[in-house]
């Protein structure tokens, strides 16, 4: 798996996401290109969503390994209804905010996330974190074919 925490890693990740159009069209599942980039925004950002306490339990409990493992994401896999982006997004905005996002964690490095605790997981190390934001990218950007 590509590490974000690197810059060829994360240059990866931002070359793929500048290869997106207002108008691309997704693969599968019900998000537009605009609100897919504010959802894979929020993975970045400390104030993003959150489920409620229950959930959040919940999610930990039964999805955790899934978010943070080694196997990729499977299509129109659930998301937390905290997560749903159902409201029109600016394009050129939401892929600023995602870019920035990955060159902020990128420049934070792996070490600033070694047993980091994440809002909904608990207290994860790097390998996890790294696997938090790679997978859930890879995932989204093959959603709309890059």
């Amino acid at each position: 798996m590509k590490s974000i925490f690197n810059k060829t890693g994360s240059d990866e990740f931002i070359e793929r996401i500048n290869n997106l159009k207002a108008d691309t069209k997704g693969k599968w599942g019900k998000m537009e290109v605009s609100q897919m980039l504010a959802h894979c925004a929020y993975a970045f950002e400390d104030n993003s969503p959150r489920p409620k306490v229950i959930a959040r339990l919940l999610i930990r409990f039964f999805a955790k390994s899934t978010v943070v493992g080694k196997k990729p994401y499977k299509r129109n896999m659930k998301t937390s209804p905290a997560f749903i982006v159902k409201d029109k997004r600016d394009f050129e905005t939401e892929r600023t905010r995602l870019i920035k996002g990955i060159e902020k964690v990128q420049g934070l490095g792996e070490d600033y996330f070694n047993n980091r605790k994440h809002p909904v997981f608990g207290r994860m190390n790097s390998k996890e974190w790294n696997n938090f934001f790679s997978k859930h990218l890879d995932h989204h950007l093959k959603q709309f074919g890059v």
